[in-house]
């Protein structure tokens, strides 16, 4: 039932797979299901050295419990933009929510930058925020601010003067650029070592070599970046009226 919700004993053969040190994708394998369920799965309970099978089944049912006391009753889910599917929109947000943590983005600002991310406009205000994730205007406030500091979002005002949250398309070639300067200010400090432990010394050594790798790495990142920034402004083409599906 690879379309399902997970159950008990799938949870704990998830828990011994980790014991095992299994990678995510043999566990999904072993029980047919998406990587990207269980990867998912994992990282909303605990992470792999903290998830357990009966409390990770036990927040499920709760997050469930909630979601139907937040429904209106005798209604069905909202209706989606472009006759899209409310599950599959819902699981394809949790499933990005979940990309973002595994790159080292915390829980809520990854929330925060999915839901930017799947949202037409490119854009939410904070009110619009903390009724879709149901949170508090605080968390939104905080994970906001991290995310404008590590320049993935920015703020514009809209014609009612409410501040909004943005991504937009050239943000990712900013946030590129800025961890490329970020790994060369890296490279920059660890060449000032080399001065203070004393060349040819092997820490001096280490120091050069990392300093040199992570030259390399931020000079093609930014390079990259700028040669792929068209990329971002330029529609995909679309199929030529009258073919096939």
């Amino acid at each position: 039932m690879p379309g399902g919700r997970l159950t008990q004993q799938e949870r704990q053969q998830i828990a011994l797979g980790l014991a095992d040190g299994l990678a995510y994708a043999e566990i999904a394998r072993r029980l047919d299901r998406p990587t990207s369920t269980i990867t998912r799965e994992v990282m909303r309970n605990g992470g792999p050295t903290g998830y357990r099978a009966d409390l990770a089944h036990r927040a499920t049912e709760r997050r469930a419990h909630r979601r139907r006391q937040a429904e209106p009753r005798g209604s069905q889910a909202p209706e989606q933009a472009h006759g899209r599917d409310a599950e599959a929109v819902r699981e394809y947000e949790e499933t990005l929510t979940t990309v973002f943590m595994q790159s080292g983005t915390p829980k809520m600002m990854a929330r925060v930058m999915a839901a930017l991310c799947i949202s037409d406009s490119g854009s939410l205000t904070a009110s619009e925020l903390v009724q879709r994730l149901q949170v508090s205007p605080a968390s939104i406030s905080k994970a906001v601010a991290f995310l404008e500091s590590q320049g993935l979002i920015r703020r514009e005002r809209d014609e009612r003067r409410r501040e909004r949250y943005v991504v937009d398309d050239d943000i990712w070639y900013q946030s590129m650029m800025a961890s490329a300067r970020s790994v060369a200010q890296i490279a920059e400090t660890a060449r000032n070592g080399v001065g203070v432990l004393g060349r040819d010394t092997p820490a001096a050594t280490r120091l050069e070599s990392i300093a040199r790798f992570l030259d390399f790495i931020s000079e093609s990142t930014a390079r990259a970046a700028d040669q792929a920034r068209e990329v971002l402004h330029t529609k995909p083409e679309s199929p030529p009226r009258g073919t096939g599906e």
